[in-house]
């Protein structure tokens, strides 16, 4: 064995233990999420605490940088296969980033943040936003401190985005969300001025959780959900977790009283379920061993929600099938009348029940707020104010509490601020997915329609969950449709669906 690999070999087993590292720290927030009693919050957070630091100061230590410095000369470079170097660029990236945080202060962060979910948890129930502001403050100032030791360019925020989407600038986002809002606003208008209004009230009757279960695990098993690699838990705020490729989990949470929210948020989180459960066993144990970035990894879990699980098709297929698991409580309603009722647009205040169309404005509405408290144009304790203020601006309503206003999301109690963006560019890259689908498959509809969905997730893993993060989201796009990231194909996709269901000229 030549010296290069002997060395790359003992650094692919560093890369290992960081990653097992991570896979207990992933299980236990799992817990910390669906289970843990809230006694045992603060311990709990303090062992997270630990670990993270431990995987943290793997990924700066002297035998990283060693490697790092080893592998990444030219004539040693040369030695490396494609997936080898991938791996040493990651690695890379995240010594210079990490070896710029001191391990105390990223010690300190991760248990602020494992506290303030079950702190933010709490606040949203009793509507008090108050009680999770003082998290919410420090956590925004560390972020801020983390930006400036990271280093910037044009805009603080753009460290933030690239975080979660590689590549990803304030300036190209500006440009891209400009250009959907010009569409999206005016269609929204036309469909709110239309006499053509869909019922939803059959939506709202009481249907048992233990059927809204047994029905979401159908729809998962026919997507090509592998349980004996997974399973479907309740939590406050649906997620996915992939632990390893043999343990991925997703979570959903049930409305009595509504049909289709646990479904869909079920849908939604199976589909970043199947990209994690389809990456190639190869790179099992490295840091290439998941989704490319948020934005693709949103992409197949919009895909599946909407663009599969709230099609025509797709319920002329299940449709029977719910109205037997509610014997009764469909008899009168026509297929038709329940597809145009699960995709109505409506001025909405939450944005994982929001419909399709104005989803996209949710997500521009906490993007601009994020901008704002990066470039310190408000602070904290403007929050309530200004996000009701969006919400009148672009959605015409306000909250009347901050349980359904600012409160709603779990995603800044854990600092995750740059990844609200990355569903609108899910919905972007999912559309152009899926006018590339059409056309290498003309039986597309006909699939869905008969319930065979086998096909489109066989299609999806060659061309990208195999992949994991071997390659980037840019590359993703262009090996799939051919050209870069194009928003008309979200805007085409958008008119086409509503435009036939409100029937608007």
């Amino acid at each position: 064995m030549s010296q290069v690999q002997e060395q790359l070999t003992a650094f692919r087993e560093l890369v290992k233990k960081i990653k097992s590292y991570e896979e207990a720290v992933g299980l236990i927030y799992w817990d910390m999420r669906t289970g843990l009693p809230k006694k045992g919050v603060e311990g709990r957070s303090e062992v997270v605490g630990l670990l993270s630091t431990e995987m943290f100061k793997l990924s700066i230590s002297e035998e990283m940088n060693a490697f790092l410095q080893f592998l990444s000369q030219p004539q040693h470079e040369a030695e490396l296969n494609d997936t080898d170097r991938k791996i040493v660029m990651e690695c890379q990236k995240e010594f210079d980033r990490s070896r710029k945080i001191p391990t105390e202060k990223y010690q300190a962060y991760v248990v602020l943040t494992s506290q303030a979910e079950s702190v933010w948890e709490e606040a949203k129930d009793k509507s008090d936003y108050a009680m999770f502001q003082p998290y919410l403050e420090k956590i925004i100032a560390a972020n801020l401190e983390f930006v400036e030791l990271w280093g910037y360019k044009d805009n603080k925020y753009d460290t933030l985005l690239d975080m979660y989407e590689p590549g990803m600038t304030v300036a190209i986002l500006d440009e891209v969300f400009a250009a959907l809002r010009k569409k999206l606003v005016p269609l929204v208008a036309q469909i709110q001025a239309s006499n053509d209004q869909p019922d939803t009230s059959f939506l709202h009757q009481m249907f048992a959780k233990d059927k809204q279960r047994s029905f979401s695990l159908l729809i998962l098993r026919q997507m090509g959900y592998d349980f004996d690699a997974g399973r479907l838990d309740e939590t406050v705020h649906p997620f996915a977790t992939g632990l390893n490729l043999g343990d991925v989990r997703i979570t959903t949470r049930y409305l009595e009283d509504d049909v289709v929210s646990a479904l869909f948020g079920t849908i939604h989180e199976g589909g970043h379920a199947l990209y994690e459960q389809n990456i190639s066993a190869d790179l099992s144990g490295t840091n290439l061993c998941t989704g490319t970035s948020m934005g693709i990894h949103e992409s197949q879990s919009r895909f599946w929600e909407n663009m599969i699980g709230r099609s025509r098709p797709f319920w002329k297929q299940y449709y029977a099938v719910l109205q037997q698991t509610f014997p009764g409580q469909f008899d009168d309603v026509p297929i038709e009348a329940f597809y145009k009722a699960i995709n109505v647009v409506k001025q909405s205040l939450i944005r994982i029940e929001a419909d399709e169309l104005t989803y996209n404005l949710h997500i521009m509405i906490r993007y601009e707020i994020e901008k704002a408290l990066f470039n310190e144009t408000i602070t904290a304790a403007d929050l309530p104010r200004f996000w009701n203020e969006k919400y009148k601006e672009y959605l015409g309503v306000e909250p009347a509490n901050d349980g359904e206003g600012v409160l709603q999301d779990v995603h800044w109690s854990s600092g995750a601020f740059g990844y609200f963006p990355s569903y609108a560019l899910g919905n972007m890259y999912a559309a152009q997915m899926r006018n590339t689908l059409i056309n290498r498959m003309p039986e597309f509809s006909a699939n869905i329609e008969q319930g065979d969905l086998l096909p489109i997730k066989a299609w999806l893993v060659e061309q990208v969950y195999q992949y994991g993060k071997a390659l980037t989201p840019a590359e993703i796009i262009m090996k799939v449709t051919g050209e870069e990231l194009n928003p008309a194909y979200l805007v085409a996709y958008l008119e086409e669906k509503y435009k036939d269901i409100y029937r608007l000229v």
